[in-house]
């Protein structure tokens, strides 16, 4: 290596940041994410996807004759640390956005963002309130909580028909809104909701929940919030005897729930994105992940790949990398992705996105609920 290409390199690391090519005359995707922290499985999912859609779109010729670059940022799923993430992309002068991942550092950020003209599409944040503030520079390629939670709700009504239920968050905005929004669904269909609390996001012990569980004599319980915390839940209710079926949102979807929870995640309820993995249509794109001996069943993976498409196409319809021209493009079109035909309605969210429910497996394996 020459010097200045050693140069580069150091000054990459003390940025905190991964590039992907380093082509001169290229368009810059920041992918900001949990790289480290308790939800980096998620981040890794996410930059899997949106690397491997770049990888292919620079061998299919790139973008109007420039060449995709992908730099990751790790903003730990931390709200303080994706603002300065933020900052640091309009520093870079990057002006497009594969994330972030976490709600709680998706909207901070991209309040910075749409300040700073830099298009965002978040692959994996649910919370309605991000596109609720008409900003004209925010996307995302995943349904919304408003859309989850009753998906979930109805579920638990219609099909598990429980006589007691129990609405549990971690008190951050993901979990504590997808959890409100099955607690109003379960309640507009006539079930009853005997108790609705948070626990704190990083505790270790729940004894204090798991008796109140049994204090209200629930059957079944609704966890909004992400894996690590609900694969504690699950293990210490099945030790300390409280027989209930929980059930949680695409935040706990994480083979990682079952190394955590064990044999006691047999049962449990997911909702989550299509298997997009498990369309004959995608074969191909999943035989080219599994050659990099990379997983392409997560649920925000196949999001952040139609992310990084859709920028692309965007940037193609508009003729322009400018970010005003390239969010009118992507509202007056519709794109064919690996997801579907994705189209955006003013707020930029999804004008169609499904939710499935799945019984997630002690193995870390998951098959579509009846």
């Amino acid at each position: 290596m020459n010097k200045a290409t050693k140069q580069l390199f150091a000054a990459m690391a003390m940025a905190g940041v991964a590039s992907y090519s380093l082509a001169a005359d290229t368009i810059k995707i920041g992918l900001a994410g949990p790289v480290t922290g308790a939800v980096a499985q998620y981040g890794e999912m996410q930059f899997i996807g949106a690397k491997m859609a770049i990888e292919q779109i620079n061998k299919a010729g790139g973008v109007n004759g420039q060449q995709l670059e992908g730099v990751v940022y790790d903003d730990a799923c931390d709200p303080k640390q994706a603002v300065a993430v933020a900052n640091k992309i309009v520093n870079d002068e990057v002006k497009f956005v594969v994330g972030h991942l976490c709600s709680s550092s998706t909207q901070p950020a991209s309040d910075i963002y749409e300040d700073e003209g830099i298009l965002m599409i978040t692959a994996a944040s649910t919370s309605p309130e991000i596109t609720a503030r008409g900003y004209q520079l925010v996307f995302r390629t995943i349904g919304l909580d408003s859309l989850q939670g009753p998906t979930a709700g109805n579920f638990i009504a219609d099909h598990i028909k429980p006589k007691t239920v129990a609405v549990i968050h971690d008190k951050q905005q993901y979990g504590e809104g997808i959890a409100t929004a099955v607690k109003q669904t379960l309640e507009a269909k006539g079930v009853k909701v005997a108790l609705f609390e948070g626990i704190n996001a990083g505790d270790k012990d729940f004894s204090a929940m798991i008796s109140k569980l049994k204090q209200a004599n629930v059957d079944f319980v609704y966890y909004g919030g992400y894996h690590p915390e609900l694969g504690l839940l699950l293990r210490q209710s099945a030790e300390k005897g409280l027989k209930v079926r929980y059930m949680g949102p695409e935040g706990v979807g994480n083979k990682e729930l079952s190394a955590i929870a064990g044999p006691a995640s047999e049962g449990l309820l997911v909702t989550l994105p299509k298997s997009f993995d498990q369309d004959p249509k995608n074969q191909a794109l999943v035989e080219a992940f599994k050659a990099k001996k990379e997983d392409p069943s997560g649920p925000f993976v196949f999001p952040a790949y139609a992310a990084v498409q859709v920028i692309a196409e965007g940037i193609k319809k508009a003729g322009d990398t400018d970010t005003a021209k390239v969010a009118a493009a992507l509202r007056a079109n519709t794109f064919a992705t690996p997801t579907g035909d994705l189209s955006f309605d003013a707020k930029g969210d999804l004008k169609d996105f499904s939710f499935v429910v799945y019984d997630w497996h002690a193995d870390g394996t998951k098959t579509e609920a009846k």
